[in-house]
């Protein structure tokens, strides 16, 4: 893959990196990533902090059928994306007294806690019943519960694969879009193997779950392996150095404000692109999808597909960075707000002609939505991280996932009424 510098000559708008990890004084060269043990922890890592998510919005149809007078996919997008935000933000402004270990390792936990709550509370209480909104108002907890972990895990995932080559943050990015496409895969399976009544919904939503909390077990493995590597000491042993050459290696109070400003003013053009991304990707996906699209031909099958679609294409986008990768940053940036368009675009798939109006066009530009998201994403996490000294990627590795998320509560409080 190319390297991430972003060519000052064509690039006025977004900075060059301050450095590159070859600039750092090393004593010998990088251990070598064998049998890409490395990459395939850090898509492991990708995949599961996205999973959750995944398989909330997943079994809608069962959510759908026991609360049938809730916006399930919109109260779910709003809880999650909220309760994300907020510890982010205070992760950012206290980031010299927290642990990378103690978060993401805690943040999995409450992952592998906030899976557990659905399951149990359908064996106990809910057992495929119907209208029982307490249970509804336990499931949003959830969901809420899983913000927070994310926070904690994908922060620190993405500011853990900021320190090291390019490589890990397009493994880590690829595994958000794998976890996608794992989940659509059972979804599929689940719909053509079980019927479609209360049971076999009841069937598949477990199912997830419980797929969800094995993978949540084996994230915990990979993070504390990946910790040990040979490649991540190396890495981790120039971030020390870089450190103990700046002001002795601490930084609190006014530094670490002022260093933190100066961060977010390098990576903000990156952040601007990956806030558009995420609005708009967001406010169309899912709910748009599953609420405000209908088909004749395929009736309940639509949804599922088109979810698949997007997934599937997403994966792509975010697998293309190992074959091409885009240099120019402002290309990337100026990407983000021509997806823009896709609002007049879908919301002629409502109320344009009748051709629009069909399966053919809303398909193309679900996969097209679903390309443009994972390859500008992985373009614009990749550079962030390297725009800034190593020493400073871990913390804009966690900036640019607070903009991401930022563009995710946008575009869930935007799907509530842009098709109205």
């Amino acid at each position: 893959m190319a390297g991430g510098d972003v060519e000052a000559a064509a690039a006025p708008l977004l900075p060059p990196p301050a450095s590159s990890l070859s600039d750092e004084p090393a004593a010998a060269a990088p251990p070598a990533d064998r049998l890409g043990l490395g990459y395939l922890i850090f898509f492991t890592l990708g995949a599961g902090f996205l999973l959750p998510w995944n398989a909330f919005i997943t079994a809608v149809d069962y959510f759908a059928f026991l609360y049938p007078d809730a916006p399930v996919d919109r109260v779910f997008s709003v809880a999650y994306m909220l309760s994300c935000l907020l510890p982010l933000l205070l992760i950012v402004l206290c980031f010299p007294k927290s642990s990378a270990p103690a978060r993401i390792n805690t943040g999995l936990v409450l992952f592998t806690l906030a899976l557990l709550v659905v399951p149990a509370m359908d064996g106990a209480y809910v057992k495929g019943r119907p209208g029982l909104y307490g249970a509804f108002d336990v499931t949003v907890a959830a969901t809420v519960l899983c913000g927070v972990a994310d926070a904690l895990v994908q922060g620190g995932v993405i500011g853990f694969a900021g320190e090291l080559p390019e490589r890990y943050m397009q493994a880590v990015v690829a595994g958000t879009a794998a976890s996608g496409v794992l989940v659509s895969a059972m979804r599929v399976f689940t719909k053509a193997l079980y019927p479609q009544d209360a049971h076999g919904l009841r069937q598949s939503a477990i199912l997830y779950f419980i797929v969800g909390i094995v993978v949540m077990i084996l994230c915990i493995v990979c993070y504390n392996v990946a910790d040990k590597l040979p490649v991540v000491v190396y890495y981790k042993n120039i971030k020390k150095r870089a450190q103990k050459a700046e002001v002795g290696g601490g930084m609190t109070g006014p530094a670490w404000r002022s260093t933190l400003w100066s961060i977010v003013g390098t990576v903000k053009w990156y952040g601007i692109g990956v806030i558009l991304i995420y609005a708009v990707t967001l406010s169309i996906f899912p709910g748009y999808i599953t609420e405000d699209v209908h088909s004749e031909a395929l009736k309940d099958w639509y949804p599922i597909l088109l979810i698949s679609a997007y997934n599937v294409f997403d994966l792509v986008g975010k697998a293309l960075p190992a074959v091409y990768f885009l240099q120019n940053a402002n290309i990337a940036v100026a990407g983000s707000f021509a997806r823009l368009l896709f609002y007049p675009l879908f919301y002629g798939c409502l109320h344009g002609p009748s051709f629009f109006r069909t399966e053919i066009p809303v398909t193309i530009l679900t996969c097209l939505l679903g390309l443009t998201n994972g390859y500008l994403t992985s373009i614009l996490m990749i550079l962030a991280p390297k725009a800034v000294p190593i020493h400073h990627s871990e913390t804009a590795g966690i900036v640019i996932v607070l903009f991401l998320v930022v563009g995710l509560v946008i575009g869930s409080f935007v799907s509530w009424f842009w098709v109205i």
